[in-house]
């Protein structure tokens, strides 16, 4: 269990938010991550391991036109497997990973191509999505460690978007307090 997967169980428990995954190249591992945290059962929604190309159309609702003309490691993918997962399983938050670990290129993409992403509820006055960012990532090392480095990335990602939305409520709590200054 990792400080991450603990931070991010602590911050979703105290905003009352939920969490789904969806995985391709990680096939589990970040699920495993974030079910080893105590208490995860009160946020954690489930998972959805696509390995398969077509299974991200089938299951996560990824567009079947955009998989067949740029394959499975696409940003665009990611951003889909993240909102689709979201979706299919009803939580506020849904994160993705999607990629090439090796030892071979896939979808003309070398090992090592990441594509992290994190979908989320809207943020006040944004009109967007709290998530909807994608991260790409070139990353080196053995299929093992591109893999876990791939975990490491998407739960810092959706840190990063948690403690965000979190400062940003705070801040509106101390202009209401402070008579809207």
């Amino acid at each position: 269990m990792s400080t991450q997967a603990t931070e991010l169980v602590r911050l979703l428990t105290v905003s009352g938010e939920t969490l789904a995954v969806a995985e391709s190249l990680t096939g589990g591992l970040v699920a495993a991550e974030i079910a080893s945290v105590p208490g995860a059962s009160k946020v954690f929604r489930g998972s959805v391991t696509a390995y398969a190309t077509e299974l991200k159309h089938e299951l996560l609702g990824v567009d079947a036109t955009l998989l067949a003309q740029r394959g499975a490691v696409d940003p665009q993918v990611a951003a889909q497997m993240a909102a689709g997962v979201r979706t299919s399983l009803g939580a506020d938050w849904g994160i993705a990973t999607t990629g090439v670990a090796g030892p071979d290129p896939q979808d003309g993409q070398p090992v090592g191509t990441v594509f992290v992403a994190v979908d989320g509820p809207l943020t006040a006055g944004s009109g967007s999505a709290g998530g909807g960012k994608v991260e790409a990532l070139r990353l080196n090392g053995s299929r093992a460690e591109i893999r876990m480095e791939s975990v490491r990335s998407v739960l810092a990602l959706l840190l990063k978007e948690l403690v965000g939305e979190q400062t940003g409520n705070e801040r509106a709590q101390d202009t209401e307090r402070n008579g809207g200054f």
